[in-house]
C-alpha cells in the first residue's frame, strides 16, 4: 500500500469522524471507489487524467464539509497541476481479410441464400392466409343457407328468447350499479367532507401562526448566512433532499448534534428544536435540499448552483419570553 500524503490523511480522517465509509463517500459524489482510495493514498496514477484528479478531490471536499479553496492553496504541493495530455491513439477496429476466421465463411454464403428464402416462406404463408379466408366465406354462406331454411316460427321463437334473456340480464346489471354508484357516492362524500374539514383545519392553524411568526436574515458571509425565529411558541426544523444523497449536520449551539449523516435522495428528517436557542444546519449538497421551519417552506440563503455546501443558523426566541 502507498504511503498517504498530508493531503490523503487530512481526508481521511475528515470522512472517518463524519462516520463515512468509501462506499457512502461513492453514492455521494458518484466518483468510483477506486479514485478515492486514489486520492487518499495520494496515488494520482489511478486517475483517468490529471485533469480529473483537482476535480475529484475538490467533489470529495465539498461532499464532506471542507473549504475547497482553503484545501487547495494549503496543500498546493500534494496537488498536480492540470496539463494538457495527449490523447490516447484508439485502436482500428477495421480487420483485414486475412484476419476473419475461416469458419465464418460458410455462415456468409448462408446469408446469401437468406433473401430468396424469405420471399419462398412469404409466398407459403400469403397462400395459407388466402385458403383460410376462403374456407370462412364458404363456412359462413353454407350457415346463412341453413338459417333461411329454418322454419319461421323457430327463428321467432329464439328470437323473443334473447330479447327476453337480454332483458333481464339488463335489468340486474342496471340494479347493481344502481347500488354500486350510490354506494361510492356515500364513501366519496365522507371522504370531501374528511378532507375539506382537515384542510380548514391548516388553514386556520397557519393563518394563526402566520400573523405571528417572524424568520428574518441577519447576515450572510462566505458560505454560512444566520436567520432570527420570532413570534412562535414552537421551533420545529424539516429537511428534505430531492434530487440526490446528501450530508446533513444539524447541532444545537452548544454543539450536540441532533443528526450527522447522509440524508437519501426523498427523504426528510423532522427536528423538534423549541427548547433550544440555536440551531446550526450543515448541508453538503444544497441543490434540490428544502427547508420547512414550523411547517413554512422558507429559501436557502445562496443559489444552490453557485453554492453547493451552505450553513444555516437559526437563532430563536420564543414568543413568550419576548
Amino acid at each position: 500500500m502507498l504511503a498517504l500524503t498530508e493531503l490523503g490523511q487530512r481526508l481521511r480522517q475528515e470522512r472517518e469522524n463524519k462516520g463515512l465509509s468509501l462506499e457512502d463517500l461513492q453514492k455521494l459524489t458518484k466518483i468510483q471507489k477506486r479514485y478515492l482510495l486514489g486520492i487518499e493514498e495520494g496515488n494520482y496514477e489511478v486517475m483517468p487524467g490529471k485533469f480529473y484528479v483537482r476535480a475529484f478531490i475538490k467533489q470529495y471536499c465539498e461532499a464532506i464539509g471542507l473549504d475547497t479553496d482553503a484545501i487547495f492553496e494549503e496543500y498546493k504541493s500534494d496537488i498536480p497541476s492540470t496539463q494538457t495530455e495527449d490523447m490516447p491513439q484508439q485502436l482500428s477496429r477495421v480487420r483485414s481479410r486475412k484476419e476473419i476466421p475461416q469458419h465464418t465463411k460458410g455462415v456468409s454464403k448462408a446469408y446469401d441464400y437468406l433473401p430468396t428464402v424469405l420471399v419462398v416462406a412469404g409466398v407459403v404463408v400469403v397462400g395459407i392466409i388466402i385458403w383460410v379466408i376462403a374456407q370462412n366465406i364458404v363456412s359462413d354462406k353454407n350457415k346463412e343457407q341453413a338459417n333461411q331454411e329454418a322454419p319461421n316460427s323457430e327463428v321467432q321463437q329464439s328470437n323473443t328468447q334473447e330479447e327476453t334473456n337480454e332483458t333481464t340480464a339488463k335489468n340486474d346489471n342496471s340494479n347493481s350499479e344502481d347500488e354500486q354508484s350510490a354506494a361510492d357516492k356515500k364513501e366519496q362524500e365522507k371522504e370531501k367532507a374528511a378532507k375539506e374539514k382537515a384542510e380548514k383545519e391548516k388553514a386556520e392553524k397557519e393563518k394563526k401562526d402566520s400573523g405571528k411568526q417572524e424568520y428574518k436574515e441577519v447576515q450572510k458571509t462566505g458560505r454560512s448566512a444566520t436567520y432570527a425565529l420570532s413570534g412562535t411558541d414552537a421551533f420545529n426544523l424539516e429537511v428534505t433532499s430531492t434530487q440526490a444523497d446528501t450530508w446533513l449536520d444539524v447541532k444545537n449551539g452548544k454543539g450536540n448534534a441532533f443528526f450527522s449523516s447522509i440524508l437519501k435522495k426523498g427523504e426528510t428528517k423532522e427536528f423538534d428544536l423549541t427548547k433550544e436557542t440555536e440551531a446550526r444546519v450543515n448541508i453538503g449538497y444544497s441543490p434540490g435540499v428544502e427547508l420547512k421551519v414550523n411547517g413554512k417552506a422558507v429559501d436557502l440563503p445562496f443559489d444552490s448552483s453557485k453554492q453547493v455546501r451552505q450553513v444555516v443558523t437559526i437563532q430563536y426566541q420564543p414568543a413568550e419570553a419576548q
